[in-house]
Protein backbone atom coordinates (compact mmCIF):
# COMPACT_ATOMS: atom_id res chain seq x y z
CA UNK A 1 0.00 0.00 0.00
CA UNK A 2 1.41 3.60 -1.00
CA UNK A 3 2.14 5.95 1.71
CA UNK A 4 1.59 9.06 1.62
CA UNK A 5 2.56 12.47 3.47
CA UNK A 6 0.47 15.58 4.34
CA UNK A 7 2.01 19.20 4.32
CA UNK A 8 1.62 19.09 7.96
CA UNK A 9 3.35 15.99 8.86
CA UNK A 10 6.87 16.91 6.49
CA UNK A 11 6.52 20.39 8.48
CA UNK A 12 6.88 18.44 11.82
CA UNK A 13 8.81 16.37 10.68
CA UNK A 14 11.00 19.58 9.55
CA UNK A 15 11.05 20.83 13.25
CA UNK A 16 12.07 17.77 15.02
CA UNK A 17 15.29 17.72 13.12
CA UNK A 18 15.95 21.43 13.72
CA UNK A 19 14.76 20.79 17.50
CA UNK A 20 17.31 17.85 17.62
CA UNK A 21 20.13 19.51 16.21
CA UNK A 22 20.15 22.75 18.40
CA UNK A 23 20.14 20.37 21.44
CA UNK A 24 23.42 18.79 20.51
CA UNK A 25 24.14 22.11 19.60
CA UNK A 26 23.29 23.16 23.51
CA UNK A 27 25.15 19.87 25.08
CA UNK A 28 28.48 20.97 23.23
CA UNK A 29 28.79 24.39 24.44
CA UNK A 30 28.50 23.10 28.01
CA UNK A 31 31.00 21.13 28.30
CA UNK A 32 33.70 23.73 29.56
CA UNK A 33 34.76 22.22 33.06
CA UNK A 34 36.78 23.34 35.94
CA UNK A 35 38.83 20.50 36.86
CA UNK A 36 41.22 22.09 39.58
CA UNK A 37 41.22 25.38 40.84
CA UNK A 38 42.92 27.15 43.74
CA UNK A 39 42.34 30.48 44.70
CA UNK A 40 42.63 32.99 47.94
CA UNK A 41 39.99 34.97 49.17
CA UNK A 42 41.62 38.26 50.63
CA UNK A 43 41.00 41.06 52.32
CA UNK A 44 43.02 40.66 54.56
CA UNK A 45 43.41 36.80 54.17
CA UNK A 46 39.62 35.13 54.88
CA UNK A 47 39.16 33.10 57.56
CA UNK A 48 38.53 29.36 57.84
CA UNK A 49 35.35 28.21 57.47
CA UNK A 50 34.22 31.35 54.91
CA UNK A 51 32.58 29.84 51.82
CA UNK A 52 33.20 30.36 48.23
CA UNK A 53 29.88 30.32 45.91
CA UNK A 54 30.73 30.09 42.15
CA UNK A 55 28.23 31.10 39.59
CA UNK A 56 27.88 29.71 36.00
CA UNK A 57 27.51 32.51 33.31
CA UNK A 58 26.76 32.49 30.31
CA UNK A 59 28.87 33.55 27.21
CA UNK A 60 27.33 37.44 27.65
CA UNK A 61 27.68 37.19 31.86
CA UNK A 62 24.32 36.72 32.08
CA UNK A 63 23.45 33.66 34.80
CA UNK A 64 22.17 30.62 34.13
CA UNK A 65 20.97 29.89 37.55
CA UNK A 66 23.65 27.00 38.34
CA UNK A 67 25.44 27.52 41.19
CA UNK A 68 28.02 25.70 43.22
CA UNK A 69 29.26 25.65 46.56
CA UNK A 70 32.56 25.95 47.88
CA UNK A 71 34.42 26.26 51.71
CA UNK A 72 37.65 28.16 52.47
CA UNK A 73 40.00 25.25 54.03
CA UNK A 74 42.41 27.33 55.96
CA UNK A 75 43.28 31.11 57.48
CA UNK A 76 45.22 32.32 54.60
CA UNK A 77 41.64 32.37 52.61
CA UNK A 78 42.65 29.05 50.62
CA UNK A 79 39.69 27.46 48.37
CA UNK A 80 39.93 24.68 45.88
CA UNK A 81 37.39 24.51 42.97
CA UNK A 82 36.87 20.35 41.15
CA UNK A 83 35.06 19.02 38.27
CA UNK A 84 32.59 22.08 38.34
CA UNK A 85 31.06 21.63 34.77
CA UNK A 86 29.91 25.15 33.47
CA UNK A 87 27.70 26.81 30.31
CA UNK A 88 30.56 29.17 29.20
CA UNK A 89 34.08 29.92 29.84
CA UNK A 90 33.21 33.21 32.60
CA UNK A 91 32.43 32.76 36.23
CA UNK A 92 30.95 34.96 38.64
CA UNK A 93 32.81 34.20 42.42
CA UNK A 94 31.62 35.16 45.84
CA UNK A 95 33.15 34.40 49.38
CA UNK A 96 31.74 35.59 52.15
CA UNK A 97 32.77 35.46 55.58
CA UNK A 98 35.72 37.15 58.65
CA UNK A 99 38.97 37.73 57.58
CA UNK A 100 41.84 39.18 58.89
CA UNK A 101 41.97 43.47 59.11
CA UNK A 102 45.60 44.12 58.22
CA UNK A 103 45.17 47.73 59.56
CA UNK A 104 43.62 46.85 63.31
CA UNK A 105 45.99 43.47 63.23
CA UNK A 106 42.70 41.61 64.27
CA UNK A 107 40.05 39.76 62.92
CA UNK A 108 36.90 41.17 61.72
CA UNK A 109 34.11 41.95 63.53
CA UNK A 110 31.57 41.35 61.54
CA UNK A 111 31.36 39.33 57.62
CA UNK A 112 31.66 41.17 54.22
CA UNK A 113 31.17 40.08 50.81
CA UNK A 114 33.44 40.02 47.38
CA UNK A 115 33.05 39.02 44.16
CA UNK A 116 35.19 38.34 41.07
CA UNK A 117 34.22 38.11 37.52
CA UNK A 118 36.92 35.95 35.98
CA UNK A 119 37.64 33.43 32.09
CA UNK A 120 38.60 30.22 33.67
CA UNK A 121 40.47 29.14 30.27
CA UNK A 122 43.91 27.94 31.11
CA UNK A 123 43.53 29.02 35.25
CA UNK A 124 44.92 27.39 37.51
CA UNK A 125 44.30 29.68 40.17
CA UNK A 126 41.49 32.19 40.64
CA UNK A 127 42.17 34.58 43.69
CA UNK A 128 38.99 36.93 45.10
CA UNK A 129 40.28 40.33 46.34
CA UNK A 130 38.85 43.84 46.50
CA UNK A 131 40.08 45.36 42.75
CA UNK A 132 37.93 41.83 41.99
CA UNK A 133 35.44 43.08 43.59
CA UNK A 134 35.36 47.17 42.68
CA UNK A 135 35.91 46.04 38.90
CA UNK A 136 32.86 44.10 38.42
CA UNK A 137 29.72 46.11 37.86
CA UNK A 138 32.40 48.29 35.47
CA UNK A 139 33.16 44.85 33.38
CA UNK A 140 29.33 43.83 32.99
CA UNK A 141 28.57 47.18 31.65
CA UNK A 142 31.13 47.33 29.33
CA UNK A 143 29.99 44.03 28.04
CA UNK A 144 26.74 45.28 27.41
CA UNK A 145 28.22 47.72 25.80
CA UNK A 146 29.50 45.27 23.23
CA UNK A 147 32.96 44.91 24.61
CA UNK A 148 35.24 41.55 24.79
CA UNK A 149 34.90 40.09 28.35
CA UNK A 150 39.56 40.46 27.76
CA UNK A 151 38.61 44.35 26.81
CA UNK A 152 36.55 45.30 29.52
CA UNK A 153 38.57 43.58 32.22
CA UNK A 154 41.51 45.50 30.85
CA UNK A 155 39.62 48.70 31.16
CA UNK A 156 37.95 48.56 34.30
CA UNK A 157 41.20 47.41 35.75
CA UNK A 158 43.34 50.15 34.49
CA UNK A 159 40.47 53.06 35.56
CA UNK A 160 40.65 51.74 38.92
CA UNK A 161 44.28 51.79 39.41
CA UNK A 162 43.62 55.53 37.95
CA UNK A 163 41.36 56.59 41.29
CA UNK A 164 44.51 55.87 42.90
CA UNK A 165 46.81 57.79 40.76
CA UNK A 166 48.53 54.25 39.92
CA UNK A 167 49.82 53.81 35.95
CA UNK A 168 50.83 50.27 35.12
CA UNK A 169 49.51 48.85 31.68
CA UNK A 170 51.10 45.64 32.43
CA UNK A 171 49.59 44.65 35.49
CA UNK A 172 48.39 41.18 35.90
CA UNK A 173 44.69 40.56 35.76
CA UNK A 174 43.13 41.25 39.60
CA UNK A 175 42.11 37.70 40.02
CA UNK A 176 45.35 36.96 39.59
CA UNK A 177 47.23 39.16 42.58
CA UNK A 178 48.19 37.99 46.02
CA UNK A 179 48.80 40.16 48.98
CA UNK A 180 50.88 37.20 50.54
CA UNK A 181 53.57 37.23 47.60
CA UNK A 182 56.02 39.86 46.88
CA UNK A 183 56.32 41.72 43.25
CA UNK A 184 54.87 45.43 42.03
CA UNK A 185 51.77 44.07 40.82
CA UNK A 186 50.66 42.45 44.36
CA UNK A 187 51.95 45.74 45.98
CA UNK A 188 49.61 47.52 43.94
CA UNK A 189 46.61 45.15 45.56
CA UNK A 190 47.51 45.48 48.91
CA UNK A 191 47.93 49.52 48.87
CA UNK A 192 44.46 49.68 47.11
CA UNK A 193 43.21 47.11 50.04
CA UNK A 194 44.70 49.37 53.05
CA UNK A 195 43.02 52.55 51.78
CA UNK A 196 39.88 50.83 51.00
CA UNK A 197 39.89 49.16 54.64
CA UNK A 198 40.96 52.69 56.41
CA UNK A 199 39.69 52.57 59.96
CA UNK A 200 36.31 52.22 58.87
CA UNK A 201 34.18 48.79 60.38
CA UNK A 202 32.92 46.07 57.95
CA UNK A 203 29.98 47.70 57.47
CA UNK A 204 31.30 50.84 56.65
CA UNK A 205 33.92 49.55 54.37
CA UNK A 206 31.21 47.45 52.25
CA UNK A 207 29.34 50.88 52.06
CA UNK A 208 32.13 52.73 50.51
CA UNK A 209 32.61 49.58 47.74
CA UNK A 210 29.19 49.50 47.11
CA UNK A 211 29.35 53.40 46.61
CA UNK A 212 32.50 53.48 44.60
CA UNK A 213 31.09 50.42 42.03
CA UNK A 214 27.91 52.18 41.34
CA UNK A 215 30.19 55.62 41.05
CA UNK A 216 32.31 54.09 38.22
CA UNK A 217 30.07 51.92 36.70
CA UNK A 218 29.21 53.76 33.50
CA UNK A 219 31.49 56.12 32.98
CA UNK A 220 34.90 54.16 35.08
CA UNK A 221 35.48 57.73 36.66
CA UNK A 222 34.97 58.15 40.27
CA UNK A 223 32.81 61.58 39.94
CA UNK A 224 32.36 62.17 43.46
CA UNK A 225 34.28 64.48 45.47
CA UNK A 226 32.92 62.96 49.13
CA UNK A 227 34.07 59.44 48.07
CA UNK A 228 37.18 60.37 46.75
CA UNK A 229 37.43 62.41 50.44
CA UNK A 230 36.43 59.71 52.38
CA UNK A 231 39.71 57.63 50.81
CA UNK A 232 41.99 60.92 51.02
CA UNK A 233 40.72 61.09 54.82
CA UNK A 234 41.70 57.95 55.87
CA UNK A 235 44.71 57.06 53.72
CA UNK A 236 47.26 60.16 55.05
CA UNK A 237 46.67 58.40 58.51
CA UNK A 238 47.76 54.66 57.54
CA UNK A 239 50.68 53.39 59.38
CA UNK A 240 52.19 51.54 56.22
CA UNK A 241 55.28 49.93 59.01
CA UNK A 242 52.44 48.66 61.05
CA UNK A 243 50.34 46.78 58.24
CA UNK A 244 53.26 45.11 56.84
CA UNK A 245 54.28 43.65 60.66
CA UNK A 246 50.58 42.92 61.07
CA UNK A 247 50.54 40.85 58.14
CA UNK A 248 53.91 39.04 58.60
CA UNK A 249 52.52 38.01 62.10
CA UNK A 250 49.29 36.73 60.89
CA UNK A 251 51.06 34.87 58.48
CA UNK A 252 53.53 33.35 61.24
CA UNK A 253 50.87 32.68 63.79
CA UNK A 254 48.62 31.00 61.18
CA UNK A 255 52.05 28.73 60.34
CA UNK A 256 51.70 30.41 56.66
CA UNK A 257 55.07 31.57 54.85
CA UNK A 258 54.17 35.25 53.59
CA UNK A 259 56.38 37.66 51.20
CA UNK A 260 54.36 41.26 51.85
CA UNK A 261 54.99 43.31 49.12
CA UNK A 262 56.17 46.71 48.85
CA UNK A 263 53.73 49.24 48.94
CA UNK A 264 53.81 51.81 51.17
CA UNK A 265 54.93 54.05 48.29
CA UNK A 266 51.53 53.76 46.02
CA UNK A 267 49.53 55.05 49.72
CA UNK A 268 52.59 57.70 49.38
CA UNK A 269 52.36 58.95 45.93
CA UNK A 270 48.38 58.77 46.26
CA UNK A 271 48.35 61.09 48.72
CA UNK A 272 51.13 63.33 47.01
CA UNK A 273 49.09 63.29 43.63
CA UNK A 274 45.41 62.69 44.18
CA UNK A 275 43.15 65.33 43.26
CA UNK A 276 40.73 64.87 46.08
CA UNK A 277 41.15 67.04 49.00
CA UNK A 278 41.18 66.03 52.68
CA UNK A 279 38.06 67.34 54.14
CA UNK A 280 38.38 65.31 58.26
CA UNK A 281 40.70 63.86 60.29
CA UNK A 282 40.33 60.47 62.03
CA UNK A 283 41.39 62.54 65.27
CA UNK A 284 39.52 65.33 65.97
CA UNK A 285 39.94 68.42 68.91
CA UNK A 286 36.63 70.44 69.71
CA UNK A 287 36.98 73.73 70.43
CA UNK A 288 35.90 73.57 73.96
CA UNK A 289 36.39 70.49 76.66
CA UNK A 290 35.13 69.58 79.86
CA UNK A 291 37.01 71.79 82.01
CA UNK A 292 37.36 74.40 79.14
CA UNK A 293 38.96 76.05 76.41
CA UNK A 294 40.95 73.19 74.50
CA UNK A 295 44.81 73.75 74.29
CA UNK A 296 44.57 71.22 71.42
CA UNK A 297 42.46 72.96 69.52
CA UNK A 298 43.66 73.99 66.16
CA UNK A 299 42.45 77.01 65.00
CA UNK A 300 43.43 78.65 68.90
CA UNK A 301 46.79 79.86 70.01
CA UNK A 302 45.95 82.46 72.64
CA UNK A 303 44.51 81.51 76.50
CA UNK A 304 44.03 82.59 79.82
CA UNK A 305 46.64 81.71 82.84
CA UNK A 306 46.38 81.38 86.18
CA UNK A 307 45.46 78.69 88.81
CA UNK A 308 41.73 79.96 88.87
CA UNK A 309 41.41 79.37 85.19
CA UNK A 310 40.92 76.12 83.84
CA UNK A 311 41.62 74.55 80.62
CA UNK A 312 41.09 71.36 78.79
CA UNK A 313 43.19 68.95 76.98
CA UNK A 314 40.51 67.34 74.60
CA UNK A 315 40.69 64.90 71.30
CA UNK A 316 38.15 62.50 70.23
CA UNK A 317 39.84 59.30 68.35
CA UNK A 318 37.95 56.83 66.09
CA UNK A 319 38.29 52.86 66.43
CA UNK A 320 42.08 52.15 65.52
CA UNK A 321 43.75 55.56 65.90
CA UNK A 322 46.43 56.55 68.17
CA UNK A 323 47.60 59.56 69.82
CA UNK A 324 50.57 61.12 71.52
CA UNK A 325 51.12 64.80 72.81
CA UNK A 326 54.13 66.69 74.04
CA UNK A 327 54.00 70.12 75.84
CA UNK A 328 57.34 71.66 75.80
CA UNK A 329 57.84 75.28 77.67
CA UNK A 330 59.71 78.02 75.56
CA UNK A 331 59.41 80.92 77.91
CA UNK A 332 58.06 82.70 80.68
CA UNK A 333 56.29 86.67 81.07
CA UNK A 334 59.22 87.97 82.34
CA UNK A 335 56.96 91.42 83.28
CA UNK A 336 56.09 89.16 86.20
CA UNK A 337 59.45 88.87 87.76
CA UNK A 338 60.25 91.85 90.10
CA UNK A 339 64.01 93.09 88.43
CA UNK A 340 65.56 96.70 89.23
CA UNK A 341 67.91 96.21 85.99
CA UNK A 342 68.19 94.24 82.93
CA UNK A 343 71.01 92.21 84.78
CA UNK A 344 69.22 90.94 87.27
CA UNK A 345 65.76 90.32 84.79
CA UNK A 346 67.86 87.63 82.57
CA UNK A 347 69.07 86.31 85.97
CA UNK A 348 65.47 85.92 87.00
CA UNK A 349 64.08 84.42 83.62
CA UNK A 350 62.13 80.78 84.16
CA UNK A 351 60.47 79.23 81.88
CA UNK A 352 56.58 79.02 82.86
CA UNK A 353 54.69 75.74 84.08
CA UNK A 354 51.50 73.80 83.79
CA UNK A 355 49.56 71.42 85.70
CA UNK A 356 46.91 69.31 85.81
CA UNK A 357 44.29 68.41 88.53
CA UNK A 358 44.86 64.65 89.77
CA UNK A 359 41.98 62.31 89.12
CA UNK A 360 40.61 64.64 86.01
CA UNK A 361 42.05 62.53 83.26
CA UNK A 362 40.47 60.85 81.00
CA UNK A 363 41.70 58.50 78.76
CA UNK A 364 45.14 60.16 79.16
CA UNK A 365 48.10 58.53 80.54
CA UNK A 366 51.29 60.80 81.87
CA UNK A 367 54.50 60.60 81.90
CA UNK A 368 56.69 62.53 84.53
CA UNK A 369 57.48 65.79 84.01
CA UNK A 370 61.32 66.12 82.02
CA UNK A 371 62.60 69.27 83.70
CA UNK A 372 65.70 69.47 81.60
CA UNK A 373 63.89 70.13 78.49
CA UNK A 374 60.77 71.04 80.57
CA UNK A 375 58.28 68.79 78.76
CA UNK A 376 55.83 65.77 79.70
CA UNK A 377 54.17 63.65 76.98
CA UNK A 378 50.18 62.99 77.24
CA UNK A 379 49.57 59.27 75.46
CA UNK A 380 45.71 58.37 74.66
CA UNK A 381 44.92 55.38 76.18
CA UNK A 382 42.23 53.97 74.25
CA UNK A 383 40.75 54.44 70.62
CA UNK A 384 37.48 54.86 69.72
CA UNK A 385 36.94 57.49 72.80
CA UNK A 386 37.10 60.70 73.86
CA UNK A 387 40.65 61.82 75.93
CA UNK A 388 40.18 64.94 78.41
CA UNK A 389 42.10 66.58 81.31
CA UNK A 390 41.81 69.72 83.18
CA UNK A 391 45.24 71.88 82.82
CA UNK A 392 46.62 75.31 84.13
CA UNK A 393 49.03 77.18 82.60
CA UNK A 394 51.11 79.98 84.24
CA UNK A 395 51.79 83.20 81.29
CA UNK A 396 54.13 82.10 78.59
CA UNK A 397 54.52 80.67 75.47
CA UNK A 398 54.34 76.47 75.14
CA UNK A 399 55.27 74.21 72.19
CA UNK A 400 52.49 71.76 71.58
CA UNK A 401 53.20 68.93 69.15
CA UNK A 402 51.05 66.49 68.23
CA UNK A 403 52.11 62.50 66.97
CA UNK A 404 48.80 60.69 65.26
CA UNK A 405 48.74 57.47 64.76
CA UNK A 406 52.33 56.70 66.24
CA UNK A 407 54.33 59.05 63.86
CA UNK A 408 58.07 59.22 65.38
CA UNK A 409 57.59 62.79 64.59
CA UNK A 410 55.17 65.71 64.86
CA UNK A 411 52.03 65.01 62.67
CA UNK A 412 51.54 68.81 63.45
CA UNK A 413 52.64 71.71 66.02
CA UNK A 414 51.36 75.42 66.99
CA UNK A 415 52.78 77.43 69.58
CA UNK A 416 50.44 78.71 72.47
CA UNK A 417 50.57 81.95 74.82
CA UNK A 418 49.39 81.94 77.89
CA UNK A 419 48.21 85.49 79.08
Amino acid sequence: MKKTYGFSTIIISFLMIVLMTQCKKDNSSSSVTIKNVIGYAQKGPFINGSSVTVYDLQADLSATGKSFNSQITDNSGTFQLSNISLSSNYVSLRADGFYFNEISGQQSAAQITLYALSDITGKSAININIMTHLEKSRVEYLMKNGKSFGDSKFQAQKEILAIFNIEKSDIKTSENLNISQSGVDNGILLAISSIIQGYRSESEMTELLSNISNDIKTDGILNSDTLGSALINQAVALDTTLIKSNLVKRYSDIGTTASIPIFGKYIANFIAKTKFKATASLITYPITGLNGDNILALSKTTYNSGMEVTNSLAAQLEKGTSLKIKITSLSADTTKISATDTTKTQINVKKAAWFYAMGSGVNWTISDFDFTNYTQTFTAIESGKSCDLKMFFEKGSFLVEYFEMNSAVASRKKTIVAN
